[in-house]
């Protein structure tokens, strides 16, 4: 059966909507994380407002790496109660229950990775659905903007690994329970 890791980025005081400012992608660490997530996964799970957002900005994107070549092509299947397909950008819009569709998809792939965490995260969480979380909390404090994690109970989760990059920035990789 294959997993689901879903992974965000967040400043210190909790936001992760607003990348202005504190996101670096030129951190050659940060770059590697990303890499090593990315080119692990057979699919990508995202909701309406990370497809749309990353819709845009993906497909124009090319790098020495293959990185945006291999996201590019990875199938995505996404969560919406407001979108209608078909989707573009090798998406596949999830129609009916989105926890018995990655039961699904957890048969179908080995590796799928969902970014952000906002309602569908939630609803994975809650079904129980998620194998690892993946945190990079960068040195840095908005100020001034709503925290946005919510899960309909509490979760604990146990620490799995930590790394501490240069940058300061900080991934913690935990696991439900």
């Amino acid at each position: 059966m294959g997993t689901v890791t879903v992974s965000f980025e967040m400043t210190l005081d909790g936001v992760f909507d607003q990348m202005e400012h504190w996101f670096d992608v030129d951190d050659p660490e940060l770059v590697r994380h990303s890499d090593e997530l990315v080119f692990g996964a057979d699919a990508v799970l995202l909701g309406r407002e990370s497809y749309e957002f990353f819709r845009e900005y993906w497909p124009a994107q090319s790098d020495d790496r293959g990185f945006a070549a291999h996201y590019n092509a990875l199938p995505k299947h996404v969560a919406s109660t407001t979108l209608t397909g078909p989707l573009d950008w090798n998406a596949t819009l999830i129609e009916g229950d989105v926890a018995e569709t990655v039961r699904g998809l957890r048969e179908q792939y080995g590796s799928i990775i969902s970014h952000g965490y906002g309602q569908l995260a939630a609803t994975l969480m809650d079904a129980g659905l998620v194998d690892e979380v993946h945190v990079g909390i960068h040195p840095f404090i908005v100020g001034h903007a709503e925290v946005r994690l919510r899960t309909p109970h509490p979760v604990g989760l146990r620490l799995l690994d930590v790394r501490r990059y240069d940058s300061g920035t900080i991934f913690a990789r935990y696991a439900p329970g």
